[in-house]
């Protein structure tokens, strides 16, 4: 049974409930909705300026920061996209939680402070500190602009493959008017929140997911009666695969590609959080270094936590669904976890399935808009600040004025996010999301990591590892398996694709750092070594931090 007769099967609209459990559904969507639209317009109430657009005037705690931090991080690829993975490759699937957990120790290690004592709004004003700032803007808010995109691809499909299957919407047209109603959604929150708005749909957010997680959770475990051995025994007899759903290799590690695949998809993971320009902007928001250092570990310890749940989510799936019915409702899985919502409380048939499927599906639905808002923040942000207001107008700009091109920035970025995601309905958003943190860990981390810590790093270092690794990264997925020559590509028809990985990294993160030594080295413009001194007082004593 497909999920949209699964959902007609608990929604008998001719008889009985007349329709009852749809609306529970559409109401629960439009409570929220509601809710998160009254957040934004309260908050936008106290934007004065672009400190409170861009930073929430930086008043968050450690503990808020944490939790929105959280709810930005842990996205429609967390929800949807991980626990579809694992219902469907067993262990391979699970490899996406432990990537994306494992890569908030690099941003701890090596971000968090630093770029909190050294920037103001945006990644463009710590590269741009010590070097020449027209085309160093110029290239962060591009590089910005490009990742959050990539990020916003996934979100945006996300939304239409659930939204569309809830509301048993088949037709493709339908599915693309889900996809542009989350993006229009996404405009009116940034526009008229900014950053305090945004944030506090991402603590609401975060919340929600947890709490809904944890039902879901302990009602899995609760079938099997705590033991998570006859879970996961249960998952692997249910699968088809047998012990080699629970072994590595049902995925990754068939050939030698695979086994490539993997270790670019590994590295993209690991070393693509400190690189996302939405979770960047996230260490603006509080007052000092020791809040956004705080921050990040309340953000590991609630992010961590649910990585585990994952692990009920999706060998919940694959245990307690047949593979065919979670293909069925989306080719990549990315519907297990509101199919298990439904199953676990009672099945299509009963109200309480239907009650927790509605729950279930409003959280997820929370998530890919708290989490677009972010995104669509932070691209906004670095274009009206970093190529509005200091490479166009060379800062001659009035606050009035920035905040202005960013809503703007905000409505053309949206749009191009509701295109590219209509396209991209039948794509696993856990898989999209990986693209995002290879083309961040390939074009913003090198230089990130090059300008705080190499004294003799130059400009055309920094334009040479930006771009470079941004073009190798873009052109390598234009030309993957991802967007031709599959029968789960996005342009199923064509095929032009000639490089074999899914996942660009092992050879765009490389090449991004190599480029930005080579840069460096081939460079006729010393480096100034006296901004280089300023720049790493201030990165580890916050001495003149806005």
């Amino acid at each position: 049974m497909s999920f949209p007769q699964a959902l007609a099967a608990a929604q008998p609209l001719a008889s009985g409930g007349a329709g009852e459990h749809r609306t529970l559904i559409i109401t629960l969507f439009g409570l929220f909705v509601l809710a998160t639209l009254a957040i934004t317009v309260w908050a936008g109430r106290q934007t004065k300026g672009a400190a409170d657009f861009y930073a929430g005037g930086r008043q968050f705690t450690g503990f808020q920061n944490g939790l929105a931090i959280s709810g930005d991080y842990m996205s429609a690829a967390s929800f949807l996209g991980i626990a579809g993975a694992i219902a469907l490759f067993g262990y391979d699937g699970f490899l996406y939680s432990i990537g994306f957990l494992v890569a908030w120790l690099v941003a701890l290690l090596l971000v968090a402070e630093p770029l909190r004592n050294s920037g103001r709004y945006t990644m463009g004003d710590v590269l741009a500190y010590r070097m020449r700032q027209r085309p160093v803007r110029t290239a962060a808010g591009a590089s910005t602009i490009v990742v959050s995109i990539f990020y916003l691809l996934a979100q945006m499909a996300g939304a239409g493959v659930l939204v569309s299957l809830l509301l048993g919407i088949t037709s493709e047209g339908g599915q693309v008017a889900i996809v542009a109603l989350v993006g229009v959604l996404m405009i009116v929150y940034v526009s008229i929140g900014g950053m305090k708005g945004t944030t506090w749909v991402q603590m609401v957010k975060a919340v929600l997911l947890i709490a809904g997680t944890l039902l879901i959770t302990f009602l899995v475990l609760l079938k099997f009666g705590f033991n998570i051995s006859d879970l996961l025994g249960a998952a692997a007899e249910n699968s088809g695969q047998g012990s080699a759903f629970l072994e590595p290799g049902l995925k990754y590690g068939v050939d030698a590609t695979s086994k490539l695949d993997f270790l670019s998809l590994g590295l993209a993971l690991v070393l693509g959080t400190a690189g996302l320009p939405h979770i960047l902007i996230r260490f603006y928001t509080v007052p000092t270094a020791k809040a956004a250092r705080k921050s990040v570990n309340w953000a590991i310890g609630i992010i961590g936590g649910f990585y585990l749940m994952t692990i009920a989510l999706g060998f919940g799936a694959a245990a307690l669904l047949d593979r065919e019915e979670i293909t069925a409702s989306n080719k990549a899985g990315n519907t297990a976890a509101p199919l298990l919502a439904q199953a676990v409380g009672g099945g299509p048939d009963s109200t309480g399935g239907a009650i927790l499927l509605a729950v279930i599906s409003a959280v997820a639905f929370a998530t890919i808009l708290a989490v677009v808002a972010g995104l669509t923040l932070a691209s906004s942000s670095s274009f009206a600040h970093d190529i509005y207001v200091n490479v166009i107008r060379r800062g001659e700009a009035t606050e009035k004025e920035e905040v202005r091109a960013a809503r703007w920035a905000t409505v053309l970025i949206g749009a191009a996010a509701i295109g590219l995601g209509a396209l991209a309905r039948d794509l696993n958003v856990a898989g999209l999301v990986a693209l995002a943190f290879a083309v961040a860990a390939s074009a913003n981390l090198p230089t990130i990591l090059y300008s705080l810590f190499w004294k003799r790093f130059t400009t055309k270092g920094a334009l040479w590892s930006i771009y470079g690794g941004l073009t190798s990264s873009v052109t390598l997925v234009l030309f993957s398996p991802v967007v031709s020559g599959k029968p789960t590509s996005m342009f199923k028809d064509a095929d032009f694709y000639w490089f074999p990985l899914q996942n660009p990294g092992l050879i765009s993160i490389p090449l991004g750092f190599l480029l930005g030594w080579l840069g460096t080295v081939l460079s006729t413009e010393p480096a100034d070594p006296q901004k280089y001194a300023e720049l790493e007082v201030r990165s580890l004593t916050g001495t003149g931090a806005h």
